[in-house]
Protein backbone atom coordinates (compact mmCIF):
# COMPACT_ATOMS: atom_id res chain seq x y z
CA UNK A 1 0.00 0.00 0.00
CA UNK A 2 0.95 3.48 -0.26
CA UNK A 3 3.76 4.75 1.97
CA UNK A 4 1.97 7.77 4.71
CA UNK A 5 3.76 10.53 3.05
CA UNK A 6 1.85 9.40 -0.38
CA UNK A 7 -1.64 9.20 1.73
CA UNK A 8 -0.71 12.40 3.46
CA UNK A 9 0.00 14.33 0.05
CA UNK A 10 -3.27 13.08 -1.14
CA UNK A 11 -5.42 14.00 2.14
CA UNK A 12 -4.11 17.75 1.46
CA UNK A 13 -5.25 17.42 -2.43
CA UNK A 14 -8.46 15.92 -2.64
CA UNK A 15 -11.93 15.17 -1.01
CA UNK A 16 -11.46 11.96 0.17
CA UNK A 17 -13.84 10.21 3.03
CA UNK A 18 -11.87 7.31 4.31
CA UNK A 19 -8.20 9.04 5.11
CA UNK A 20 -9.45 11.80 7.99
CA UNK A 21 -12.51 11.97 9.37
CA UNK A 22 -11.96 15.76 10.17
CA UNK A 23 -11.34 16.38 6.32
CA UNK A 24 -14.17 14.27 4.73
CA UNK A 25 -14.38 16.63 1.08
CA UNK A 26 -11.52 18.35 -0.25
CA UNK A 27 -10.69 19.03 -3.59
CA UNK A 28 -7.91 17.85 -5.70
CA UNK A 29 -5.64 21.20 -6.81
CA UNK A 30 -2.81 20.23 -8.88
CA UNK A 31 -3.60 16.58 -9.22
CA UNK A 32 -7.09 17.79 -11.21
CA UNK A 33 -5.19 20.93 -13.13
CA UNK A 34 -6.35 20.57 -16.16
CA UNK A 35 -10.06 20.12 -14.92
CA UNK A 36 -9.65 23.41 -12.81
CA UNK A 37 -8.63 25.56 -15.32
CA UNK A 38 -11.68 26.92 -17.09
CA UNK A 39 -11.03 25.52 -20.57
CA UNK A 40 -13.29 27.94 -22.39
CA UNK A 41 -13.21 27.27 -26.08
CA UNK A 42 -16.58 28.99 -27.29
CA UNK A 43 -15.68 32.25 -25.63
CA UNK A 44 -12.62 33.93 -25.63
CA UNK A 45 -11.50 35.96 -22.14
CA UNK A 46 -11.12 39.13 -24.65
CA UNK A 47 -12.98 40.31 -27.85
CA UNK A 48 -12.04 42.18 -30.80
CA UNK A 49 -14.71 42.76 -34.04
CA UNK A 50 -17.62 41.27 -32.21
CA UNK A 51 -21.20 42.16 -33.66
CA UNK A 52 -23.25 44.66 -31.99
CA UNK A 53 -26.71 44.04 -31.48
CA UNK A 54 -28.15 47.59 -31.12
CA UNK A 55 -26.69 49.63 -33.83
CA UNK A 56 -28.74 52.20 -35.00
CA UNK A 57 -30.87 52.52 -38.23
CA UNK A 58 -28.72 53.82 -41.29
CA UNK A 59 -30.62 57.08 -41.54
CA UNK A 60 -29.73 57.85 -37.93
CA UNK A 61 -25.69 57.15 -39.26
CA UNK A 62 -23.45 59.77 -40.93
CA UNK A 63 -22.48 58.84 -44.42
CA UNK A 64 -19.12 58.29 -42.99
CA UNK A 65 -20.29 56.30 -40.88
CA UNK A 66 -21.83 54.44 -43.07
CA UNK A 67 -19.95 53.73 -45.71
CA UNK A 68 -16.96 52.02 -44.09
CA UNK A 69 -15.51 50.07 -46.62
CA UNK A 70 -15.73 53.00 -49.18
CA UNK A 71 -13.51 55.64 -46.82
CA UNK A 72 -10.18 56.01 -47.85
CA UNK A 73 -7.69 54.60 -45.65
CA UNK A 74 -5.67 57.41 -44.25
CA UNK A 75 -2.05 57.12 -43.40
CA UNK A 76 -1.10 57.66 -39.30
CA UNK A 77 -0.01 60.74 -39.99
CA UNK A 78 -3.31 62.22 -41.13
CA UNK A 79 -4.99 60.35 -38.42
CA UNK A 80 -2.56 61.80 -35.71
CA UNK A 81 -2.93 64.84 -37.28
CA UNK A 82 -7.48 64.55 -37.77
CA UNK A 83 -8.04 62.85 -33.92
CA UNK A 84 -6.03 66.34 -32.41
CA UNK A 85 -7.20 68.86 -34.08
CA UNK A 86 -10.03 71.05 -33.00
CA UNK A 87 -12.88 70.24 -35.76
CA UNK A 88 -15.53 67.69 -34.90
CA UNK A 89 -15.51 66.38 -38.59
CA UNK A 90 -11.67 65.89 -38.33
CA UNK A 91 -11.96 64.23 -34.90
CA UNK A 92 -14.20 62.05 -35.97
CA UNK A 93 -12.98 60.82 -39.76
CA UNK A 94 -9.36 60.57 -37.24
CA UNK A 95 -11.30 58.29 -34.90
CA UNK A 96 -13.22 56.03 -37.54
CA UNK A 97 -9.86 55.71 -39.26
CA UNK A 98 -7.92 53.88 -36.67
CA UNK A 99 -10.75 52.01 -35.22
CA UNK A 100 -10.60 50.31 -38.68
CA UNK A 101 -6.65 50.13 -38.30
CA UNK A 102 -7.28 48.43 -35.11
CA UNK A 103 -10.20 46.30 -36.08
CA UNK A 104 -7.69 44.59 -38.50
CA UNK A 105 -7.89 41.00 -38.16
CA UNK A 106 -3.75 40.41 -38.52
CA UNK A 107 -1.49 43.11 -36.40
CA UNK A 108 -3.23 45.75 -35.49
CA UNK A 109 -1.02 48.37 -35.09
CA UNK A 110 -1.94 48.65 -30.93
CA UNK A 111 1.49 50.05 -30.48
CA UNK A 112 1.78 52.57 -32.52
CA UNK A 113 -1.52 54.15 -32.00
CA UNK A 114 -0.74 53.95 -28.06
CA UNK A 115 3.13 56.03 -29.00
CA UNK A 116 0.99 58.36 -31.01
CA UNK A 117 -0.74 60.06 -27.86
CA UNK A 118 -3.86 58.88 -28.83
CA UNK A 119 -5.40 57.19 -26.01
CA UNK A 120 -6.16 60.37 -24.12
CA UNK A 121 -8.39 61.50 -26.81
CA UNK A 122 -10.14 58.79 -27.48
CA UNK A 123 -10.64 59.29 -23.62
CA UNK A 124 -12.08 62.58 -23.55
CA UNK A 125 -14.12 61.80 -26.51
CA UNK A 126 -16.13 59.20 -24.72
CA UNK A 127 -17.75 62.07 -22.77
CA UNK A 128 -19.02 64.32 -25.74
CA UNK A 129 -22.66 62.78 -25.28
CA UNK A 130 -23.49 65.95 -28.11
CA UNK A 131 -21.16 64.10 -30.72
CA UNK A 132 -22.84 60.19 -30.63
CA UNK A 133 -20.87 59.14 -33.78
CA UNK A 134 -17.30 60.49 -32.33
CA UNK A 135 -18.05 59.00 -28.99
CA UNK A 136 -19.14 55.51 -30.27
CA UNK A 137 -15.73 55.22 -33.16
CA UNK A 138 -13.68 56.11 -29.84
CA UNK A 139 -15.24 53.74 -27.13
CA UNK A 140 -14.96 51.33 -30.09
CA UNK A 141 -11.51 52.15 -30.58
CA UNK A 142 -10.68 51.66 -27.36
CA UNK A 143 -12.03 48.59 -26.92
CA UNK A 144 -9.88 46.82 -29.52
CA UNK A 145 -6.99 48.36 -27.47
CA UNK A 146 -8.04 46.48 -24.39
CA UNK A 147 -8.92 43.71 -26.61
CA UNK A 148 -4.68 42.94 -26.83
CA UNK A 149 -2.15 41.91 -24.26
CA UNK A 150 -1.87 43.23 -20.29
CA UNK A 151 0.30 45.45 -21.35
CA UNK A 152 -2.04 47.21 -23.88
CA UNK A 153 -4.96 46.61 -21.38
CA UNK A 154 -3.17 48.30 -18.85
CA UNK A 155 -2.29 51.78 -21.24
CA UNK A 156 -6.20 51.84 -21.63
CA UNK A 157 -7.04 51.76 -17.93
CA UNK A 158 -4.17 54.05 -17.07
CA UNK A 159 -5.50 56.38 -19.60
CA UNK A 160 -9.02 56.83 -17.19
CA UNK A 161 -10.91 55.05 -19.33
CA UNK A 162 -12.78 52.88 -17.03
CA UNK A 163 -15.10 55.87 -15.02
CA UNK A 164 -15.65 57.02 -19.16
CA UNK A 165 -16.74 53.86 -19.56
CA UNK A 166 -18.98 53.28 -16.56
CA UNK A 167 -20.25 56.52 -16.99
CA UNK A 168 -21.16 55.41 -21.06
CA UNK A 169 -23.52 52.51 -19.43
CA UNK A 170 -25.58 54.84 -19.10
CA UNK A 171 -25.75 56.18 -22.82
CA UNK A 172 -29.07 56.62 -23.53
CA UNK A 173 -27.75 54.74 -27.12
CA UNK A 174 -28.10 51.96 -26.89
CA UNK A 175 -25.25 50.77 -29.22
CA UNK A 176 -22.86 53.09 -27.85
CA UNK A 177 -23.65 51.46 -23.81
CA UNK A 178 -23.14 48.27 -25.74
CA UNK A 179 -19.83 49.56 -27.09
CA UNK A 180 -18.97 50.25 -23.10
CA UNK A 181 -20.00 46.80 -21.66
CA UNK A 182 -17.76 45.07 -24.47
CA UNK A 183 -15.18 47.56 -23.22
CA UNK A 184 -15.39 46.81 -20.01
CA UNK A 185 -15.58 42.89 -20.64
CA UNK A 186 -12.52 42.87 -22.31
CA UNK A 187 -10.30 45.26 -18.89
CA UNK A 188 -12.29 42.23 -16.77
CA UNK A 189 -11.12 39.87 -18.52
CA UNK A 190 -7.19 41.05 -17.88
CA UNK A 191 -7.27 39.39 -15.07
CA UNK A 192 -7.88 40.19 -11.09
CA UNK A 193 -6.27 43.02 -10.72
CA UNK A 194 -8.11 45.15 -13.38
CA UNK A 195 -11.44 42.90 -12.93
CA UNK A 196 -11.02 44.38 -8.72
CA UNK A 197 -10.44 47.32 -10.39
CA UNK A 198 -13.86 47.76 -12.28
CA UNK A 199 -15.70 45.90 -9.13
CA UNK A 200 -14.01 48.84 -7.01
CA UNK A 201 -15.52 51.43 -9.52
CA UNK A 202 -18.99 50.36 -8.73
CA UNK A 203 -18.41 48.81 -12.40
CA UNK A 204 -21.61 45.61 -11.09
CA UNK A 205 -24.36 47.42 -10.44
CA UNK A 206 -23.97 49.61 -13.20
CA UNK A 207 -23.74 46.62 -15.05
CA UNK A 208 -27.31 45.68 -13.58
CA UNK A 209 -28.83 48.48 -14.45
CA UNK A 210 -29.02 48.12 -18.18
CA UNK A 211 -30.78 44.52 -17.23
CA UNK A 212 -34.72 44.86 -18.07
CA UNK A 213 -37.58 42.80 -20.15
CA UNK A 214 -36.79 44.91 -22.53
CA UNK A 215 -33.20 44.61 -23.23
CA UNK A 216 -32.25 43.04 -26.68
CA UNK A 217 -31.22 39.59 -26.49
CA UNK A 218 -27.66 40.27 -28.30
CA UNK A 219 -27.20 43.21 -25.87
CA UNK A 220 -27.60 41.15 -23.05
CA UNK A 221 -25.29 38.00 -24.79
CA UNK A 222 -22.42 40.52 -24.43
CA UNK A 223 -23.33 41.43 -20.89
CA UNK A 224 -23.81 38.42 -19.78
CA UNK A 225 -19.91 37.55 -21.21
CA UNK A 226 -18.70 40.41 -19.45
CA UNK A 227 -20.68 39.54 -16.09
CA UNK A 228 -18.49 36.29 -16.32
CA UNK A 229 -15.06 37.84 -17.18
CA UNK A 230 -16.02 39.47 -13.52
CA UNK A 231 -16.54 36.78 -11.65
CA UNK A 232 -13.61 34.77 -13.16
CA UNK A 233 -9.96 34.38 -11.64
CA UNK A 234 -8.57 33.32 -8.20
CA UNK A 235 -5.77 34.55 -6.07
CA UNK A 236 -7.57 36.08 -5.27
CA UNK A 237 -11.49 35.06 -5.86
CA UNK A 238 -13.41 38.00 -6.26
CA UNK A 239 -15.11 40.24 -3.07
CA UNK A 240 -17.61 38.10 -1.60
CA UNK A 241 -19.96 41.37 -1.79
CA UNK A 242 -19.16 41.70 -5.39
CA UNK A 243 -20.66 37.96 -6.10
CA UNK A 244 -23.51 38.62 -4.05
CA UNK A 245 -24.41 41.82 -5.94
CA UNK A 246 -24.13 39.85 -9.21
CA UNK A 247 -25.53 36.25 -8.46
CA UNK A 248 -29.42 37.01 -8.09
CA UNK A 249 -28.63 38.68 -11.90
CA UNK A 250 -26.98 35.64 -12.95
CA UNK A 251 -29.61 33.26 -11.34
CA UNK A 252 -31.99 35.51 -13.83
CA UNK A 253 -30.24 34.89 -17.15
CA UNK A 254 -29.64 31.51 -16.34
CA UNK A 255 -33.35 30.53 -17.05
CA UNK A 256 -33.09 32.42 -20.09
CA UNK A 257 -33.25 30.51 -23.04
CA UNK A 258 -30.68 31.90 -25.19
CA UNK A 259 -27.84 29.42 -25.51
CA UNK A 260 -25.16 31.85 -25.69
CA UNK A 261 -26.60 33.41 -22.55
CA UNK A 262 -26.59 30.11 -20.54
CA UNK A 263 -23.25 29.64 -21.71
CA UNK A 264 -21.26 32.40 -20.28
CA UNK A 265 -23.96 32.58 -17.01
CA UNK A 266 -22.72 28.92 -16.36
CA UNK A 267 -19.14 29.97 -16.70
CA UNK A 268 -19.91 32.71 -14.23
CA UNK A 269 -20.98 30.36 -12.05
CA UNK A 270 -18.33 27.97 -12.58
CA UNK A 271 -16.11 30.51 -11.67
CA UNK A 272 -17.92 31.55 -8.51
CA UNK A 273 -18.10 27.83 -7.09
CA UNK A 274 -14.63 27.26 -7.62
CA UNK A 275 -13.07 28.19 -4.10
CA UNK A 276 -13.26 27.48 -0.86
CA UNK A 277 -17.08 25.75 1.00
CA UNK A 278 -18.11 28.73 2.28
CA UNK A 279 -17.76 30.12 -1.34
CA UNK A 280 -19.51 26.86 -2.75
CA UNK A 281 -22.00 27.49 -0.29
CA UNK A 282 -23.21 31.51 -1.47
CA UNK A 283 -23.73 29.99 -5.46
CA UNK A 284 -25.46 26.59 -3.48
CA UNK A 285 -27.88 28.99 -1.33
CA UNK A 286 -29.53 30.94 -4.34
CA UNK A 287 -30.99 27.31 -4.80
CA UNK A 288 -29.27 27.54 -8.73
CA UNK A 289 -28.18 23.82 -8.08
CA UNK A 290 -31.21 22.45 -9.70
CA UNK A 291 -31.44 24.75 -13.07
CA UNK A 292 -27.55 23.61 -13.41
CA UNK A 293 -28.43 19.88 -13.16
CA UNK A 294 -30.96 20.55 -16.14
CA UNK A 295 -28.26 22.34 -17.77
CA UNK A 296 -26.42 19.78 -17.77
CA UNK A 297 -28.66 17.93 -20.30
CA UNK A 298 -28.21 20.70 -22.98
CA UNK A 299 -27.95 19.87 -26.65
CA UNK A 300 -25.54 22.87 -27.25
CA UNK A 301 -21.93 21.64 -25.77
CA UNK A 302 -20.93 25.52 -24.96
CA UNK A 303 -23.97 25.46 -22.02
CA UNK A 304 -23.81 21.32 -20.92
CA UNK A 305 -19.48 21.51 -20.10
CA UNK A 306 -20.04 24.95 -17.84
CA UNK A 307 -23.19 24.04 -16.34
CA UNK A 308 -21.06 19.90 -15.65
CA UNK A 309 -18.48 22.43 -14.79
CA UNK A 310 -20.42 23.84 -11.81
CA UNK A 311 -21.71 20.81 -10.59
CA UNK A 312 -18.44 19.34 -10.59
CA UNK A 313 -17.30 22.23 -8.30
CA UNK A 314 -20.68 21.83 -5.64
CA UNK A 315 -20.04 18.35 -5.24
CA UNK A 316 -16.42 19.04 -4.58
CA UNK A 317 -17.52 20.45 -1.80
CA UNK A 318 -19.32 19.25 2.12
CA UNK A 319 -21.56 16.39 2.12
CA UNK A 320 -24.13 18.54 2.64
CA UNK A 321 -23.59 20.65 -0.92
CA UNK A 322 -22.82 17.74 -2.54
CA UNK A 323 -26.35 16.26 -1.15
CA UNK A 324 -28.27 19.38 -2.58
CA UNK A 325 -26.61 17.55 -6.07
CA UNK A 326 -27.48 14.42 -5.89
CA UNK A 327 -31.04 15.49 -4.55
CA UNK A 328 -31.27 17.50 -7.65
CA UNK A 329 -30.89 14.53 -9.74
CA UNK A 330 -27.05 14.92 -11.01
CA UNK A 331 -26.80 11.05 -10.64
CA UNK A 332 -29.25 10.77 -13.12
CA UNK A 333 -27.47 12.45 -15.22
CA UNK A 334 -24.19 11.54 -14.89
CA UNK A 335 -24.46 8.02 -16.64
CA UNK A 336 -25.22 9.65 -19.75
CA UNK A 337 -22.18 12.24 -19.66
CA UNK A 338 -19.66 8.88 -18.70
CA UNK A 339 -20.86 8.06 -22.03
CA UNK A 340 -20.74 11.25 -23.69
CA UNK A 341 -19.54 10.89 -26.78
CA UNK A 342 -16.70 13.58 -26.55
CA UNK A 343 -13.80 12.50 -24.33
CA UNK A 344 -13.72 16.30 -22.27
CA UNK A 345 -16.88 15.56 -21.08
CA UNK A 346 -16.46 12.07 -20.29
CA UNK A 347 -13.26 13.34 -17.99
CA UNK A 348 -15.20 16.08 -16.28
CA UNK A 349 -18.11 13.61 -15.82
CA UNK A 350 -15.68 11.16 -14.00
CA UNK A 351 -14.34 13.52 -11.92
CA UNK A 352 -17.71 14.83 -10.61
CA UNK A 353 -18.18 11.05 -9.72
CA UNK A 354 -15.06 10.71 -7.71
CA UNK A 355 -16.33 13.18 -5.80
CA UNK A 356 -19.26 11.84 -4.83
CA UNK A 357 -17.95 8.80 -4.38
CA UNK A 358 -15.53 10.15 -1.50
CA UNK A 359 -18.69 10.74 0.73
CA UNK A 360 -20.50 8.80 2.99
CA UNK A 361 -21.50 5.45 2.51
CA UNK A 362 -25.51 6.77 1.88
CA UNK A 363 -24.14 8.80 -1.51
CA UNK A 364 -22.30 6.12 -2.36
CA UNK A 365 -25.10 3.88 -2.75
CA UNK A 366 -26.90 6.38 -4.14
CA UNK A 367 -24.18 5.80 -7.23
CA UNK A 368 -25.02 2.46 -7.37
CA UNK A 369 -28.82 2.70 -7.29
CA UNK A 370 -28.41 5.29 -9.86
CA UNK A 371 -26.68 2.60 -12.28
CA UNK A 372 -23.04 4.36 -11.97
CA UNK A 373 -20.99 1.48 -11.99
CA UNK A 374 -21.34 0.26 -15.53
CA UNK A 375 -20.28 3.52 -17.27
CA UNK A 376 -17.53 3.74 -14.35
CA UNK A 377 -15.94 -0.21 -15.12
CA UNK A 378 -16.66 1.02 -19.10
CA UNK A 379 -14.02 3.72 -18.51
CA UNK A 380 -11.66 2.12 -16.57
CA UNK A 381 -11.75 -0.14 -19.63
CA UNK A 382 -11.78 1.37 -22.68
CA UNK A 383 -12.05 5.57 -21.58
CA UNK A 384 -9.47 7.96 -22.73
CA UNK A 385 -6.79 7.93 -20.50
CA UNK A 386 -7.38 11.62 -18.94
CA UNK A 387 -10.80 10.10 -17.96
CA UNK A 388 -9.65 7.07 -16.78
CA UNK A 389 -7.06 8.82 -14.26
CA UNK A 390 -10.52 10.31 -12.51
CA UNK A 391 -12.37 6.94 -12.84
CA UNK A 392 -9.05 5.31 -10.93
CA UNK A 393 -9.77 8.08 -8.30
CA UNK A 394 -13.37 7.29 -7.81
CA UNK A 395 -12.83 3.53 -7.39
CA UNK A 396 -9.83 4.92 -4.75
CA UNK A 397 -12.65 6.66 -3.05
CA UNK A 398 -15.18 4.18 -3.29
CA UNK A 399 -13.08 1.91 -1.33
CA UNK A 400 -11.90 4.36 1.06
CA UNK A 401 -15.33 5.28 2.16
CA UNK A 402 -18.10 2.71 1.13
CA UNK A 403 -19.19 -0.30 3.55
CA UNK A 404 -17.81 -3.88 2.65
CA UNK A 405 -20.68 -4.76 1.03
CA UNK A 406 -20.69 -1.54 -1.35
CA UNK A 407 -16.81 -2.59 -1.93
CA UNK A 408 -18.28 -6.26 -3.00
CA UNK A 409 -20.31 -5.00 -5.19
CA UNK A 410 -18.06 -3.02 -6.93
CA UNK A 411 -15.39 -5.90 -6.92
CA UNK A 412 -18.45 -8.11 -8.38
CA UNK A 413 -19.27 -4.85 -11.41
CA UNK A 414 -15.32 -5.51 -12.41
CA UNK A 415 -13.73 -2.67 -11.00
CA UNK A 416 -10.86 -4.76 -9.59
CA UNK A 417 -10.23 -6.47 -13.08
CA UNK A 418 -10.07 -3.24 -14.77
CA UNK A 419 -7.75 -1.30 -12.30
CA UNK A 420 -5.77 -4.86 -12.19
CA UNK A 421 -5.49 -3.85 -15.95
CA UNK A 422 -4.68 -0.36 -15.73
CA UNK A 423 -1.41 -1.01 -13.42
CA UNK A 424 0.67 -1.39 -16.82
CA UNK A 425 0.35 2.74 -16.92
CA UNK A 426 3.57 4.74 -17.03
CA UNK A 427 2.02 7.48 -15.06
CA UNK A 428 2.79 6.86 -11.25
CA UNK A 429 0.58 8.59 -9.11
CA UNK A 430 -2.09 6.52 -10.91
CA UNK A 431 -0.24 3.59 -10.26
CA UNK A 432 -0.04 4.58 -6.34
CA UNK A 433 -3.94 5.34 -6.19
CA UNK A 434 -4.61 2.22 -7.89
CA UNK A 435 -2.44 0.20 -5.44
CA UNK A 436 -4.62 2.10 -2.57
CA UNK A 437 -7.61 0.75 -3.89
CA UNK A 438 -6.50 -2.52 -4.15
CA UNK A 439 -5.35 -2.27 -0.68
CA UNK A 440 -8.62 -1.01 0.40
CA UNK A 441 -10.39 -4.26 -0.88
CA UNK A 442 -8.43 -6.04 0.53
CA UNK A 443 -9.17 -4.32 3.76
CA UNK A 444 -12.89 -5.26 3.07
CA UNK A 445 -12.02 -8.61 2.09
CA UNK A 446 -10.40 -9.38 5.98
CA UNK A 447 -13.52 -7.81 7.68
CA UNK A 448 -15.24 -10.65 5.86
CA UNK A 449 -12.43 -13.65 6.75
CA UNK A 450 -11.57 -13.77 3.04
CA UNK A 451 -8.08 -12.23 2.35
CA UNK A 452 -6.59 -15.56 0.97
CA UNK A 453 -9.49 -15.97 -1.32
CA UNK A 454 -9.07 -11.99 -2.66
CA UNK A 455 -5.32 -13.16 -3.38
CA UNK A 456 -6.03 -15.97 -5.36
CA UNK A 457 -8.70 -13.59 -7.46
CA UNK A 458 -5.83 -11.14 -8.19
CA UNK A 459 -3.48 -13.82 -8.69
CA UNK A 460 -6.20 -15.29 -11.66
CA UNK A 461 -6.82 -11.79 -12.63
CA UNK A 462 -3.03 -10.95 -13.51
CA UNK A 463 -2.50 -8.52 -10.32
CA UNK A 464 -0.32 -10.60 -8.70
CA UNK A 465 2.63 -10.16 -11.80
CA UNK A 466 1.67 -6.62 -12.07
CA UNK A 467 2.13 -6.00 -8.85
CA UNK A 468 5.59 -7.97 -8.32
CA UNK A 469 6.52 -6.05 -11.42
CA UNK A 470 5.69 -2.87 -9.84
CA UNK A 471 8.30 -3.44 -7.51
CA UNK A 472 11.18 -2.86 -9.80
CA UNK A 473 9.58 0.23 -10.32
CA UNK A 474 11.72 3.68 -10.83
CA UNK A 475 9.51 5.47 -8.41
CA UNK A 476 10.38 4.29 -4.80
CA UNK A 477 6.90 5.10 -3.69
CA UNK A 478 5.42 2.89 -6.30
CA UNK A 479 8.31 0.26 -5.13
CA UNK A 480 7.03 0.33 -1.45
CA UNK A 481 3.33 0.35 -2.06
CA UNK A 482 3.71 -2.84 -4.48
CA UNK A 483 6.10 -4.38 -2.10
CA UNK A 484 3.64 -3.45 0.96
CA UNK A 485 0.64 -5.23 -0.82
CA UNK A 486 3.08 -8.42 -1.46
CA UNK A 487 4.59 -8.71 1.91
CA UNK A 488 0.91 -8.40 3.26
CA UNK A 489 -0.98 -10.40 1.46
CA UNK A 490 0.60 -12.52 -1.00
CA UNK A 491 2.66 -14.31 1.43
CA UNK A 492 3.92 -17.85 0.91
CA UNK A 493 2.21 -19.37 4.34
CA UNK A 494 -0.37 -22.26 3.66
CA UNK A 495 -3.59 -21.37 3.37
CA UNK A 496 -6.23 -23.26 5.67
CA UNK A 497 -10.02 -23.69 5.46
CA UNK A 498 -11.06 -22.03 1.81
CA UNK A 499 -12.71 -23.15 -0.73
CA UNK A 500 -12.73 -21.16 -3.77
CA UNK A 501 -15.06 -22.39 -6.49
CA UNK A 502 -14.22 -21.20 -10.06
CA UNK A 503 -17.19 -20.43 -11.93
CA UNK A 504 -17.41 -18.99 -15.68
CA UNK A 505 -16.08 -15.91 -15.29
CA UNK A 506 -15.88 -15.17 -11.50
CA UNK A 507 -14.48 -16.68 -7.84
CA UNK A 508 -17.32 -17.18 -5.76
CA UNK A 509 -16.28 -17.29 -1.96
CA UNK A 510 -17.67 -19.32 0.62
CA UNK A 511 -16.69 -18.74 4.80
CA UNK A 512 -17.77 -21.28 6.63
CA UNK A 513 -18.61 -18.61 9.17
CA UNK A 514 -20.36 -16.69 7.32
CA UNK A 515 -23.86 -17.00 6.13
CA UNK A 516 -23.57 -14.85 2.99
CA UNK A 517 -21.70 -15.50 -0.13
CA UNK A 518 -19.50 -12.99 -1.67
CA UNK A 519 -19.13 -13.16 -5.14
CA UNK A 520 -16.02 -11.14 -6.14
Amino acid sequence: MPTKNVVDERISKFKNKGKDPAKLREKRISVCVELRKAHKNESFLKRRNITLSSLPDEDALSPEYISNDTVTALSMEDIIKDVNSDCKDSQTRGCQAARKLLSQERNPPLKEIIDAGLLSRFVSFLSMDDEPILQFEAAWALTNVASGTSWHTQQVVEHGAVPAFIALLASPMLHISEQAVWALGNIAGDGAAYRDVLIECNVIPALLARISPDTPVGYLRNLTWTLSNLCRNKNPCPPLSAVLQVLPSLIQLLHLSDKDILSDACWAISYLSDGDNNRIDVVVKTGIVHRLVELMSHEELSVMTPALRSIGNIVSGSDLQTQTAVDAGVLNVLPKLMRHPKASVQKEAAWALSNIAAGPCKQIQQLITCGLLPPLVEQLRNGDFKTQREAVWAVTNFTSGGTVEQVVHLVQSGALEAIINLLQVKDAKVILVILDAINNIFMAAEKLGETEKLSLLVEELGGLDRIEMLQNHDNDMVYQAAHNLIEKYFGDGEIEGVKVDTTEDAFVFKTPDAQRTFEF
